[in-house]
């Protein structure tokens, strides 16, 4: 659960460039947040640990300890804690890696801070809106667990069992199972899923989606090789199909 000091609630900050800690401990200090700037990535970790604040903007070049790493360390501690990523590298595959490690957003410097500001709201909110339906599920009535196959996944607290085995997923992992699902048994072409789900407005290799819909058969498939559930549409892209428990084809 995020802490809230005095009803305010924390970014952190984490950026070695005292510009831009400036320019954005300005931004959010004006719309009514409390902000902890560091420019080291083991100081975000313990502050991190010991006061968790409402989301982090995290630089990926940083001194010692990597933003990448950072982020994964993050993500595998509170998987629900919004992280957003600022880079100078604007490369499609920096952006595909992020996303995989959980990272919720990423913005490319030079950026805007208001436009900045306004993701790192938006991804409050969502992660804020978990944390109510968690805390009282009974106000929501929504189922928040799918059964395909032997698998059993959990959105509210990310997780999915595999024969009842607790298989590791990335958050976006969940985040296209869950477009998956949300359009099962019809064609969703790979253009969709880049925009959809990656968020791009432009397509670079759809090589990205293939990559990751095998990794998904990997985790998920009794057979990969001969997926039950993630079928290829040849030339135009996947179904995703509620398919009867494995082994019944």
């Amino acid at each position: 659960m995020t802490t809230v000091a005095n009803g305010v609630e924390t970014v952190l900050i984490v950026e070695d460039d005292s510009r831009i800690q400036r320019a954005l401990e300005r931004q959010f200090t004006s719309e009514g947040y409390a902000v902890q700037v560091v420019g080291d990535g083991l100081e975000a970790l313990a502050i991190c640990a010991r006061v968790r604040p409402a989301a982090v903007v995290l630089d990926l070049m940083l001194p010692g300890l990597s933003g990448r790493e950072v982020c994964k360390r993050i993500k595998a501690a509170t998987i629900d804690l919004p992280v957003i990523i600022l880079s100078a590298v604007s490369d499609v595959v920096d952006k595909v890696l992020l996303l995989e490690l959980g990272a919720d957003d990423y913005m490319t410097k030079p950026f805007s801070p208001r436009e900045l500001l306004a993701r790192v709201q938006a991804a409050i909110r969502r992660a804020n809106r978990l944390t109510q339906i968690r805390s009282a599920p009974e106000k929501f009535p929504e189922s928040t667990q799918v059964f395909f196959g032997n698998n059993v996944v959990d959105f509210l607290r990310m997780e999915l069992h595999r024969a009842g085995e607790l298989i590791p997923l990335t958050a976006h992992d969940f985040k296209l199972l869950k477009y998956f699902i949300e359009h099962a048994e019809r064609l969703v072409t790979r253009e969709e899923l880049l925009n959809d789900v990656w968020g791009y407005s432009f397509y670079p290799s759809t090589r990205t989606v293939d990559n990751h819909i095998l990794k998904l058969r990997q985790k998920l498939e009794q057979d990969p090789a001969h997926p039950l559930h993630f079928k290829t549409v040849h030339g135009s892209g996947y179904k995703f199909v509620m398919a009867p428990v494995d082994g019944v084809r």
